[in-house]
């Protein structure tokens, strides 16, 4: 059985971590880290979101993976615990692509679930 560390790991992909990177530069902000946060809304009840942020807040999960950073607020982290957040490249257009083993259901495209 997983301990509770590892149940409310969240991992982020080599690929996820070189768009983060990427992105950032792009914008500027190198050094920045991704934000990956969960709300109310979208089709299915929750949605995901995105955001570069220089510094994490006091109470964030941060992931370090390949010099970058990912930052989960604690209550986000209650729905994203044991989730990978990787990229995803495709003729209609790029994005981030959370697998979320707690999501029972979600959109067609990917960015709101329910739990």
């Amino acid at each position: 059985m997983p301990d509770g560390n590892q149940i409310r790991a969240f991992h982020v992909t080599p690929r996820a971590a070189e768009e983060i990177a990427a992105i950032a530069g792009r914008q500027g902000r190198a050094g920045a880290g991704l934000r990956v946060s969960v709300s109310a809304g979208g089709c299915s009840g929750l949605q995901y979101g995105f955001d570069l942020e220089d510094k994490p807040s006091e109470d964030d999960l941060v992931v370090a993976v390949e010099g970058i950073r990912v930052f989960v607020d604690g209550v986000s982290l209650d729905f994203l615990a044991g989730s990978e957040l990787d990229w995803h490249d495709a003729l209609i257009g790029s994005h981030f692509v959370v697998r979320n083993p707690q999501a029972t259901s979600g959109c067609g495209c990917g960015v709101s679930f329910a739990v």
